[in-house]
C-alpha cells in the first residue's frame, strides 16, 4: 500500500519530468537535424567547420549556410586556410558588413588568371571599402572600355580649339584595366574621364591649325598617354582611341568678329561723347551771345535817358542831335548794303 500510495503521489512529478526531456531532445534532434546537412558537406569536402562552430555561429548572429558554402567553394578552388581563408576570417568579414561569397568568387578568379596577386585581406578592403571586388578583379583580366565624354551626357563631344581658331568636336574610348593595389583610395572612373577630356583638349589646342590634326589624329592619343593621366586612380590606362573627330565652327572668325563689334560700339560711344560735348559747349556760347545781347539792349536803353539828360543841362544842342541821327542813318544804311551785298538773291 505505501508503495501505491507513493507512485500515485508522484505519477504527475514523473510524467512532467519525461516531457521535459522529450521536449529537451527534440530541441537538440531539431538543431543536431538543421546544422547535420551542413556539417556533413563540411567533413565531405574537407572545409573543416566543427558541428559546435555551426552552433557558434548561430549565436554570434552569423549564417552558417553562408560561411560553409563560401569555405567550401574556397576548399574545391585549391584556396587552403594557408591563405588567411579561414572560417574565423569569414565570420568576422560577415559580422563586418562585408559580402563573403562576392570575396570568395574574386579571390577564385584572381588565383585562375595565374597574372593576378590578390590576398583576402585585400579583398576584404576592397569589398568593405564599398567596391565590387569581383568587379575589379574581371576588369583586370579583361579591360573596360569608357567612352569620353560618357553616354548621356549633357554635351555629346569633346570642344577644342586649335591656333587657327577652328573648332574641332572629339569622341574617345578609353580602354583601362583595374589596378588592384591602389583600388582603395585610388580615383575613380570620372576622374579618368576628366583628365583624359582635359589632355585632348590641351593636344588640340597646342595645334598649330586643325587640318594637322585631322591629318594625324593619334597625335592626340600620343600626347595624352605621354602625361600618365592614370596616375593615383584605380585604373591603368592601356590605349586612348579617337572613335570621331567632326570640324566645328571658327571660332577665331568669330570672335574677331565680336571684338571688331565690341570696337565699333566704343567708338559709336566715344564719338556720342564728343558730340554731346560739343552741343554743350554750343548752348554755352548761345547762352553767352544772349547775356550780351540783354547787356547790349540794356546799354541802349540808357541813351535815350543820357541824351534828355544832355539837352537838359545844355551839353547837347539841337544841330548836335540832327548830327548824330545822320551819322546814326548812314550806319545803318551802310549795314542794309552790306547785308544785301552778301546775299546775292535777296
Amino acid at each position: 500500500m505505501l508503495i501505491a500510495d507513493f507512485l500515485d503521489n508522484f505519477t504527475p512529478v514523473i510524467i512532467f519530468g519525461m516531457l521535459v526531456v522529450a521536449v529537451i531532445f527534440l530541441i537538440i534532434f531539431g538543431v543536431m537535424a538543421f546544422y547535420f546537412r551542413l556539417w556533413i558537406q563540411s567533413i565531405w569536402t574537407g572545409a573543416g567547420v566543427g558541428i559546435w562552430d555551426l552552433i557558434g555561429m548561430s549565436f554570434r548572429k552569423v549564417n552558417p549556410k553562408t560561411i560553409v558554402r563560401s569555405k567550401i567553394m574556397a576548399v574545391q578552388a585549391g584556396l587552403g586556410e594557408s591563405t588567411g581563408i579561414t572560417s574565423k576570417a569569414l565570420e568576422a568579414h560577415f559580422l563586418a558588413g562585408g559580402n563573403v561569397p562576392l570575396v570568395i568568387r574574386a579571390l577564385i578568379a584572381a588565383n585562375k588568371a595565374k597574372t593576378i596577386q590578390l590576398t583576402f585581406r585585400e579583398a576584404t578592403a576592397i569589398d568593405l571599402a564599398g567596391r565590387d571586388v569581383l568587379e575589379a578583379v574581371q576588369t583586370s583580366v579583361y579591360p573596360k572600355v569608357i567612352d569620353c565624354p560618357p553616354r548621356g551626357s549633357a554635351r555629346p563631344s569633346l570642344d577644342a580649339v586649335a591656333k587657327d581658331g577652328i573648332q574641332l568636336k572629339v569622341k574617345a574610348r578609353v580602354t583601362v584595366r583595374a589596378n588592384l593595389q591602389k583600388l582603395i583610395g585610388g580615383a575613380t572612373e570620372e576622374t579618368i574621364i576628366g583628365r583624359v577630356g582635359e589632355g585632348i583638349v590641351s593636344a588640340i589646342g597646342s595645334a598649330e591649325t586643325h587640318s594637322v590634326v585631322l591629318e594625324n589624329p593619334d597625335m592626340i592619343s600620343k600626347t595624352v598617354l605621354a602625361r600618365r593621366l592614370d596616375h593615383n586612380t584605380a585604373f591603368e590606362i592601356v590605349s586612348i582611341d579617337i572613335a570621331d573627330i567632326d570640324v566645328g565652327e571658327n571660332i577665331g572668325a568669330r570672335l574677331s568678329a565680336d571684338q571688331a563689334e565690341a570696337d565699333t560700339r566704343v567708338a559709336r560711344a566715344r564719338a556720342e561723347g564728343k558730340r554731346a560735348m560739343a552741343v554743350a559747349a554750343e548752348r554755352e556760347n548761345m547762352a553767352e551771345i544772349e547775356n550780351a545781347k540783354a547787356v547790349l539792349v540794356e546799354a541802349e536803353a540808357e541813351v535815350p535817358l543820357a541824351m534828355a539828360e544832355a539837352f537838359q543841362s545844355g551839353r547837347l544842342g539841337i544841330m548836335d542831335y540832327y548830327s548824330l541821327r545822320n551819322v546814326q542813318a548812314d550806319t545803318d544804311m551802310r549795314k542794309s548794303i552790306a547785308i544785301s551785298g552778301s546775299n546775292p538773291s535777296k
